[in-house]
């Protein structure tokens, strides 16, 4: 599949367990259901064809720490879904490998970037939930051009602006490793839903 240069995708997720209001989805949104969430990265690969396609997700137990996940794992998807259901053997793909890492090299990338007010480390377990789930699915359809970042939830010292300035920062490195160093005017900002 070739990919659009002009193209980076960035997905969300909507409320989950007791978080009403998902940091993640303050930039776009993907449901909490395996089933529609695979669809949706399907669909996003499929018509898009993106350079690179980056999802965030909600680290319920991280309090001021995101972090940056290397692979998607395959199996092991036991927990239910938003609407109480969790995917046929447990498994993403039928047919896939058992993980795949990313193209975007996310230890060096977390070596290499800090931001101010948050801290950021490096993980090879995106958990076995939806996250994991549509990590995967985006990998194996877009031949490992995706990304995951999980930030934690908004609180007083985490707030929507220092999120989208550190997931600006993080973008930008990981378009860095794509060899798409470019500059980015107010306008694609904007269309990124950064200030």
């Amino acid at each position: 599949m070739d990919s659009n240069s002009n193209i980076v995708v960035v997905t969300g997720f909507g409320p989950f367990r007791q978080y009403l209001v998902n940091s993640s989805w303050e930039a776009v949104k993907l449901p909490v259901v395996y089933q529609k969430a695979k669809e949706q990265v399907f669909k996003i690969w499929k018509t898009l064809q993106p350079l690179l396609t980056v999802h965030v997700g909600l680290a319920s137990s991280a309090k001021a720490i995101i972090i940056l996940e290397q692979c998607g794992k395959n199996k092991g998807y036991q927990e239910m879904d938003a609407c109480g259901f969790h995917p046929e053997g447990d498994c993403c793909m039928l047919d896939g490998p058992e993980k795949i890492e990313s193209t975007i090299n996310m230890k060096t990338l977390w070596k290499n970037i800090s931001v101010e007010g948050i801290d950021i480390i490096f993980s090879r377990d995106a958990g076995r939930y939806i996250c994991d789930y549509t990590y995967y699915a985006s990998l194996y359809y877009g031949n490992g051009r995706a990304a995951f970042i999980h930030v934690p939830p908004l609180s007083k010292l985490v707030t929507v602006d220092l999120l989208g300035k550190a997931l600006q920062t993080i973008i930008l490195e990981m378009l860095k490793q794509c060899g798409e160093e470019r500059e980015y005017d107010g306008s694609c900002k904007k269309k990124m839903g950064i200030s």
